[in-house]
């Protein structure tokens, strides 16, 4: 028999340790390549359904992964980066793009969705802003052209920084100075049945301050929580409390019936000695509990929707040692590159081997980090956040100045 490549043996000990689990409900993964030591497409897939993740979400059009996805059932959302934004105004150019990226890859690939531009609106770029709702509604023309309307949405994925007010949850409103910008891109969305895509993490508001923020809260710990003064609505994590604040933003314009994705969520198992709260074991917790409930819990949604998924993909599926930013930026994987787990999930839901790996290889030096029509539009996530009260009592005077504060700060 010849030796196992590392790539095999870590899966093995996959199975192992229990961090495999079975699709028996809806996990995404946030898959990015910005990192010289990756594993082959291959492997990654492999590891994609290793966690029972039934869908992918990626942040350019890379044909090695697009084809390595094919006929694997996962859905894929392809990224189109805010580079492109000026292109795809022209319909001719987005149904080029469209015909050379990603139709030779269908059916073989399930491409369900393309997300045009990354956090845009909170990028305070007016070119980037005002080319935005064009290049959409030409990607969603050139869809219709080609007949592939009906399979594939066209969305754009926003930081929790749209919002100007997100405690309590019921009084989420967006920023008023991109409400004009909001409610045509809205409105489109609505016409297309297209989702919400919010980059939602709950990490950032304990970074900011972890004396105020009770950890247990933001983890998915049992806890107290918090009820909303004016739904009575109760809260036992601070995500759900801050998509609930979008839906209510959302509603407030007019577009409460629009469904809302969590298009990224997630926590860095190391950074740097300012990063709050950014360790191993709290990662551990956060993913853990996030995808357990995911896959597990009867509960589909927030309080406010509890019967609307919320299609969550976590991020991310590497550590990626390319990109820029604080130590936390390049840790937030579930894998290492050399396809090991960051951390035990601990839990397994796996049925079969068969069930995770339809094809494994043999480990390559790594792929490279930006193919060319990779997108730069993520290179450092959001850090805007909304933070809430987690106490059922009143809180402390002080606690509502810190949310004052977070308000003004961020917002």
């Amino acid at each position: 028999m010849e030796d196992l490549s590392t790539f095999q043996t870590c899966f093995i000990m996959l199975f192992i340790t229990g961090f495999v689990a079975r699709s028996v409900a809806s996990i995404g993964i946030n898959y990015g390549q910005i990192a010289n030591n990756l594993p082959s497409q291959e492997e990654a897939v492999a590891l994609v359904k290793s966690i029972g993740a039934t869908k992918v979400k990626l942040y350019d059009a890379d044909p090695r992964v697009l084809k390595a996805l094919g006929n694997t059932g996962v859905e894929v959302m392809v990224g189109l980066g805010n580079e492109y934004l000026s292109r795809m105004k022209d319909p001719n150019k987005a149904q080029a793009w469209i015909k050379g990226n990603l139709q030779p890859y269908l059916p073989a690939t399930k491409i369900t969705s393309i997300f045009v531009g990354n956090e845009v609106l909170t990028f305070n770029d007016t070119a980037l802003t005002s080319n935005l709702l064009p290049a959409m509604q030409s990607v969603h023309a050139a869809l219709l052209n080609l007949g592939l309307d009906k399979q594939i949405t066209v969305t754009t994925t926003h930081s929790l920084a749209v919002l100007q007010t997100s405690y309590p949850p019921s009084a989420g409103a967006f920023r008023p100075d991109l409400a004009p910008c909001l409610a045509p891109i809205l409105s489109f969305q609505a016409k297309t049945g297209s989702p919400f895509l919010i980059n939602a993490y709950p990490y950032f508001a304990y970074k900011a301050n972890p004396k105020q923020v009770p950890l247990d809260f933001v983890l998915f710990q049992p806890n107290q929580g918090m009820v909303d003064p004016t739904t009575s609505l109760h809260y036992d994590n601070m995500l759900f409390a801050q998509i609930d604040a979008v839906y209510s933003a959302l509603d407030s314009l007019g577009y409460g019936k629009l469904p809302v994705h969590i298009s990224e969520t997630g926590w860095p198992s190391k950074g740097d000695q300012d990063e709050a709260g950014a360790t191993l074991d709290n990662a551990k917790k956060y993913n853990g509990n996030l995808i357990k409930m995911a896959m597990t819990s009867s509960k589909k949604g927030t309080p406010s929707r509890p019967n609307s998924d919320l299609n969550i993909y976590v991020f991310a599926l590497f550590n990626e040692n390319m990109k820029p930013g604080p130590t936390s930026e390049r840790n937030y994987g579930l894998f290492k590159p050399d396809g090991t787990p960051a951390y035990p999930l601990g839990f397994s839901l796996a049925s079969s081997p068969n069930d995770a790996v339809n094809n494994t290889t043999t480990a390559t030096a790594g792929t490279p980090p930006l193919p060319p029509t990779s997108s730069t539009g993520y290179l450092s996530i959001s850090s805007a956040s909304s933070l809430v009260s987690v106490t059922n009592p009143p809180p402390p005077p002080t606690f509502y100045l810190f949310l004052f504060l977070v308000n003004y700060y961020y917002y």
